[in-house]
């Protein structure tokens, strides 16, 4: 019985999800980017850092960004990329995998750290000296996890599901963006003196 339960339960979920998807995809995207970098940065603080204190607003602050940057920014990009490239042929799921990882993402990790930096209370001198400390580490470190998930991104999941896959991703993925975008880029520089 709870079985049945369940599956009934995830099916109304999934019908509901995909409901607001059609009426309204840029907010159901926005809010999916919510939960995933929420999720990522919790996970993050707990599991993985292991922090005394927890750090609320941290928290929100990527899940703020998740909202307002990832979930909108995704929406336009991959609508964009796949209006551009569409199908899913094998060299056009590459070329999008390469447009994704050359371009994008590079974009994205310089959205990334100047949100955060700024949410903060930084300056541009401490954007300036993270993206220095850390951008190359952001952008290497997605070639492991997102090369292959958008290879089987472009190539199965309908344009429509793509930023709710990515977000699924983008949950273990964000615990190390949370970590890398959250750590003192100083301590960095002094090590390197």
């Amino acid at each position: 019985a709870s079985r049945t339960f369940r599956r009934s339960f995830n099916k109304m979920v999934w019908a509901a999800y995909n409901s607001m998807l059609a009426k309204q995809p840029l907010l159901t995207k926005a809010l999916t980017s919510f939960v995933g970098f929420t999720a990522g940065d919790v996970l993050a603080q707990n599991f993985v850092e292991k922090n005394e204190k927890y750090d609320m607003a941290r928290t929100l602050r990527m899940g703020s960004f998740g909202l307002l940057i990832h979930g909108t920014t995704g929406h336009y990009f991959y609508g964009a990329l796949d209006s551009a490239l569409p199908g899913t042929k094998p060299v056009t799921v590459a070329t999008k995998v390469i447009t994704d990882q050359v371009f994008w993402n590079p974009i994205f990790g310089c959205m990334f750290f100047s949100y955060l930096t700024f949410t903060s209370g930084g300056t541009v001198d401490d954007l300036m000296t993270k993206l220095k400390a850390d951008l190359k580490t952001a952008v290497m470190g997605s070639w492991a996890v997102w090369v292959p998930a958008h290879t089987i991104n472009f190539a199965f999941i309908p344009p429509s599901q793509r930023l709710l896959y990515i977000n699924t991703i983008q949950i273990g993925y964000n615990i190390f963006l949370s970590f890398l975008g959250n750590k003192d880029a100083g301590e960095e520089e002094e090590k390197t003196k």
